[in-house]
């Protein structure tokens, strides 16, 4: 297991998220998967859940225990995730800053993927105390 996904995965589980090694595995794989839900909640929209995500056609069946979720919520959880993963890979953090960057630099800049990290530092901040609880937010 390399120490990018051991740090996605642990990074999301903190969140009460899954993070399938199929879809997550590697830098490359999380990344082109982050590209087609932000694909798929611009042609849907922010309010589609995972679960209708699954239904437009997203090759990700392992996501169906968050089903219920927002896919933009889920999106952004993704990316700060990712963000976390590369900078505890790297440097051994990560700020918004850091994940605005990486988002900008990949073609996966959206304003409401700004503003979903903006509202959820726990997304990327492990610090922050009561991620876990962060799954029970979004549920719709």
């Amino acid at each position: 297991m390399s120490n990018f996904y051991r740090y996605f995965r642990e990074n999301m589980e903190s969140l009460g998220l899954p993070a399938p090694a199929s879809l997550f595995g590697s830098l490359q794989m999380a990344m082109a998967n982050a590209a087609t839900f932000v694909a798929h909640v611009d042609k849907f929209g922010q309010r589609i859940t995972v679960g209708e995500m699954l239904g437009a056609g997203l090759r990700a069946e392992k996501l169906g225990m968050a089903a219920t979720l927002s896919a933009a919520f889920y999106v952004g959880a993704v990316i700060g995730s990712i963000a976390v993963a590369t900078g505890r890979t790297l440097s051994g953090g990560v700020s918004l800053a850091d994940v605005m960057w990486g988002i900008r630099c990949n073609g996966l800049y959206r304003p409401w993927l700004a503003e979903t990290l903006r509202r959820n530092a726990a997304f990327y901040d492990t610090r922050m105390i009561g991620r876990i609880a962060y799954r029970t937010r979004m549920i719709r």
